[in-house]
């Protein structure tokens, strides 16, 4: 089976998770999450990686990101890496702590942004952890509701643009959005992704397809008519083109 497409270009917008090897445990205690919340920071210091949102679970995290440098895998070789290193070093172990490699979503922001940002700060009420997500400390939803101080590598403007940017009546509205979904079902926004790769409109998908597929613009050995087979094979599995 081929890999999922990495499509890269300046100001690419991401959501990206990696889970444990074999689902084992990633983060046993607080200076674990911290330690990993310090990586993140450098990701923006050293790589000019932009953080929008993030939830660190126990084996596994969500992260917002995006690249205006294009460079995601420096990024993720970075952060993955340096948080291997710590724990192998830690627990004095060998071998991966992750389970392969990290899966990326290209997103249209316009579009998603909102939706994804809503299924990540919703991850710790989805897998019964709290019953409302300004409960859970390791993500960066508190930041966005104004319960803690927003570090200076998180951004949240893109997003809280849509709720009067980061006043407290955006903040508030953010809330409501967020939790209007707390007992409710719905659908991960990310199951729509063509190629588990692109989440967009059509207009969007089209675009990415014409001006980044065709340029080769891939992480990986994929080529052009690779490509463009894993999207319509997508398509006629019932993802839109």
């Amino acid at each position: 089976m081929a890999r999922p497409l990495r499509i890269l270009y300046a100001g690419a917008f991401y959501h990206v998770t990696a889970r444990g090897n074999e689902k084992k445990t990633i983060f046993k205690h607080d200076a674990d999450y911290e330690r990993f919340l310090s990586y993140m920071e450098a990701v923006v210091e050293r790589y000019g990686a932009v953080i929008h949102a993030y939830c660190l679970m126990d084996n596994h995290y969500h992260v917002v990101i995006q690249t205006p440098r294009a460079n995601l895998s420096e990024v993720m070789q970075y952060l993955n890496g340096s948080y291997t290193t710590y724990i192998n070093t830690k627990r004095q172990r060998v071998g991966h702590l992750l389970q392969g490699r990290y899966k990326a979503i290209l997103i249209d922001a316009d579009a998603y942004a909102m939706e994804v940002s809503r299924y990540v700060h919703m991850n710790p009420v989805r897998a019964g952890m709290v019953s409302k997500p300004a409960e859970y400390p390791w993500s960066s939803y508190q930041y966005y509701i104004g319960k803690k101080k927003v570090p200076t590598w998180l951004t949240m403007n893109i997003i809280l643009d849509y709720f009067d940017e980061r006043t407290s009546e955006g903040q508030r509205k953010y809330r409501e959005f967020i939790e209007e979904k707390i007992g409710q079902g719905y659908d991960n926004p990310l199951k729509g992704a063509v190629g588990s790769s692109i989440l967009g409109a059509e207009e969007f998908i089209r675009r990415i397809k014409k001006q980044y597929l065709q340029r080769r613009v891939i992480d990986g050995k994929l080529g052009v008519e690779d490509a463009g087979k894993i999207l319509k094979r997508s398509v006629r599995q019932g993802g839109k083109p």
